[in-house]
């Protein structure tokens, strides 16, 4: 492994406890200037991984309670006109950051959401007429608990398909739980990280490496072969857009280069098709009989495929 992917998953590790497969994920997901989403019940650590890459990445981070009574433009920013120059002046918003934490998100209405997931995908915000680039690298790591529903906005599966991934955290072991307990004792373990172990600039210079990992032409097939056989699986009424099928070939890279290789191999498809593709489907009344969720669908697909035998 790179020695500064190395010295960011330590980091990231000082504060969580185990997880190392949602750990990944986040900085497959940094690697790939993918945002991540990641549902799971209260308490398991979502708002901690997503504090802890921040932390360990220098740049600016901002987090957004996100609520009914959160307006756009506390997402975008505003403008106003400056009573001495009367010209007008872009007070930037919570987006206007490297990291941004969008907490709970489906809680805010969907002008809110829509308002966000553009931000997402166009990297700028425009107002009236202007428009404010965000700064490089730039991440929102958003949560949401599936298990309320009280006051909560269901987010359309098409702003579902704007997130490079969607992790769980999972509950921990007993040891780790032991482990937390031990951490969590005397201070908040966020404060483990004192420094921040890389800037911004090695963050671009190692998402530019990623790019540069080989995939296959048998690997590229495969990847398409997973995708295809989404669309055409008899428990989803939709399945895995062009856009899951880029994410994948990215993440694909990503997982090669964090296992320190420079080209890709099937496994890596295997590791990543989960988290890349699962928020992407649509069960079914039938299919929904048959499997709990998505994820379930993906582990069907990824054993019926046939796994190339020459990926180099």
């Amino acid at each position: 492994m790179h020695t500064k992917i190395q010295a960011l998953k330590d980091s990231i590790s000082s504060v969580i406890v185990g997880k190392e497969q949602p750990v990944r994920c986040v900085i497959a997901g940094l690697l790939c200037g993918g945002h991540i989403l990641i549902e799971d019940v209260p308490g398991v650590g979502k708002t901690q991984i997503a504090a802890a890459l921040a932390r360990s990445v220098g740049g600016t981070f901002n987090r957004i309670q996100l609520t009914p009574d959160v307006m756009p433009s506390d997402i975008t920013g505003f403008t106003l006109v400056n009573q001495q120059t009367f010209e007008l002046e872009y007070r930037p918003g919570a987006a206007m950051c490297n990291f941004l934490l969008a907490d709970e998100i489906n809680r805010a209405s969907p002008k809110v959401q829509s308002s966000l997931l553009e931000v997402m995908e166009e990297q700028q915000i425009s107002i009236d007429g202007a428009t404010h680039p965000l700064p490089k690298p730039f991440m929102v790591l958003a949560t949401q608990n599936p298990v309320e529903t009280y006051g909560t906005f269901h987010l359309p599966e098409a702003q579902m398909d704007r997130f490079f991934m969607r992790i769980s955290m999972g509950y921990p072991t007993e040891d780790e739980e032991l482990m937390i307990l031990a951490r969590t004792e005397h201070r908040n373990p966020i404060r483990n990280i004192e420094k921040a172990v890389l800037c911004p600039e090695d963050i671009l210079a190692l998402q530019a490496a990623v790019q540069e990992i080989t995939v296959s032409e048998p690997v590229r097939r495969y990847i398409l072969r997973i995708a295809d056989a989404t669309r055409h699986h008899d428990a989803l009424v939709l399945g895995a857009s062009p856009r899951g099928s880029i994410a994948l070939f990215k993440a694909v890279k990503a997982n090669a280069f964090l296992d320190g290789r420079s080209y890709a191999l099937p496994d890596d498809v295997k590791v990543m098709a989960e988290s890349v593709l699962s928020h992407r489907l649509i069960l079914s009344p039938k299919g929904k009989s048959r499997y709990t969720d998505g994820a379930a669908v993906v582990k069907d697909v990824l054993a019926a495929v046939a796994v190339p035998v020459d990926a180099s």
